[in-house]
């Protein structure tokens, strides 16, 4: 065992050496050795989480560097054991990432909601990148992206990522702040210091965080300019000290124009990435973690008929679990496909595959236009009108059209033309009956209600 034993103290200074702080002590510092014979090292971790994050995340690192100083084909296997580390090289000192939990100060909770980490979050081709680069962000704060963008539609697990990314650093760090805020409640604590004269403490509030985690930045549009004064100068004060930001949005930072421009050219200097619509086979996988998380046996052929009807909420998907139980208890009876379908009735719906060019067809022939003269550029008020409303239905139905994509369609148009065209129609909505009467015609006919 001698030679093992051996093995193991050069393998472990040889992976400290080599992985970041972070990633030593998250995920390698509490390995330990179990067995070494015949070219096979088998290592423990404490826990069977810590078991699948090394496995899918370093394994191939460590087996490398063992081989490296072994000279030879070594095999690395990996177990479970809940016996304490021993022969730990060295202790991690304060700055570095530590398994000790950090508990935020009372007077400055995180706001984090601790079912939402990385262990719980489903990836998939739609949310891959951005699932990396969330991970990376959270083992090296202020090194790896920042400020880091993530956008996407409403509902596909922005909000997940940035509570998995605190959650994480809370985990590792040890004393290092966090905290979690959605643009609302960082404009309530905004007009709250304005009203009271504490200014001077929502500064020390926010700029004294490690990692400032801030959601649907969209809504910071429609705010004046003393806000985004304030928001420009935070996040000044935050990224000069390296201190790391994550934001969300609905949108690209390109595409949020009532944005300050000098606050959009700093997020455009970061990583955006973007979380699209996951694909069915995401889908099915989401629902058979939730099911399995709450304990709910869930057949095959009924995730299939979900995932099927709900293609473009995550959290419509989990909650058709949660409903599914319920229903299933009140009754006594297990879950099947008819319970499904008699009970979610509202779940969902037949998706219309939608294309710009079906809604110019549509738009064209309700206005007794042709599609060129819709997407053409002279200035009659009809052809005007019918294009703005074109626009508007493209931006409104196809989540997926950015506004530059959208003027691309319409001749090249500069995007800005596009914004305009959706914010006119979208508030004239709200005061014109006849113009949401053509709306919702051209909506019933393009979702095939009619």
């Amino acid at each position: 065992m001698q030679d093992g034993e051996e093995l193991w103290s050069s393998l472990r200074e040889s992976l400290r050496g080599n992985a970041s702080d972070a990633i030593w002590a998250a995920g390698l510092s509490t390995l330990r050795l179990v067995d070494y014979h015949d070219d096979q090292l088998v290592i423990a971790a404490p826990n069977q989480i810590q078991l699948l994050r090394v496995q899918q995340r370093y394994l191939p690192f460590i087996t490398e560097q063992a081989q490296q100083i072994a000279g030879r084909d070594v095999r690395v296997s990996l177990t479970v054991s809940d016996t304490s580390v021993t022969n730990r090289v060295e202790e991690v000192p304060d700055s570095a990432p530590s398994t000790v939990a950090f508990a935020p100060s009372v007077d400055q909770p995180a706001r984090l909601d601790p079912r939402m980490t990385f262990d719980l979050f489903v990836p998939g081709p739609s949310n891959r990148l951005a699932f990396a680069a969330a991970q990376s962000v959270a083992e090296t704060p202020g090194r790896a992206y920042n400020p880091l963008m993530i956008y996407g539609n409403s509902g596909l697990g922005k909000t997940h990522l940035l509570h998995a990314i605190g959650n994480y650093v809370q985990e590792n760090y040890r004393g290092r702040k966090v905290l979690y805020v959605s643009t609302e409640t960082f404009l309530n604590d905004f007009i709250r210091a304005i009203q009271t004269r504490t200014q001077l403490s929502l500064h020390e509030r926010y700029r004294e965080n490690d990692v400032l985690l801030i959601d649907d930045i969209q809504f910071m549009e429609t705010r004046g300019e003393t806000f985004h004064e304030e928001i420009f100068h935070t996040y000044n004060a935050l990224h000069g000290e390296g201190k790391q930001i994550v934001l969300t949005s609905d949108r690209s930072p390109r595409d949020l124009a009532g944005l300050q421009e000098r606050f959009r050219s700093r997020l455009l200097q970061g990583l955006v990435t973007e979380i699209d619509q996951p694909d069915l086979e995401t889908r099915v996988a989401i629902l058979r973690s939730k099911a399995e998380r709450e304990g709910v046996a869930l057949p095959d052929e009924v995730a299939d008929w979900i995932a099927q009807r709900v293609r473009d909420n995550i959290r419509e998907l989990e909650g058709s679990i949660t409903m599914l139980r319920a229903f299933a208890n009140l009754r006594q009876e297990p879950i099947t496909l008819e319970l499904a379908k008699s009970h979610l009735t509202n779940l969902g719906h037949d998706q219309v595959v939608l294309k710009p060019e079906t809604i110019l067809s549509v738009v064209a022939e309700f206005y007794g236009l042709s599609v060129d003269e819709v997407r053409g550029s002279k200035r009659l008020r009809p052809l005007v009108h019918a294009r703005h409303v074109a626009m508007y239905l493209i931006r409104d139905l196809l989540h997926n059209y950015s506004y530059p994509m959208i003027a691309r369609i319409f001749d090249g148009r500069n995007h800005t033309t596009v914004i305009s065209a959706v914010d006119k129609i979208s508030k004239q909505l709200t005061a014109n009956s006849e113009l949401l009467t053509q709306i919702n015609l051209l909506k019933k006919r393009l979702l095939g209600e009619s």
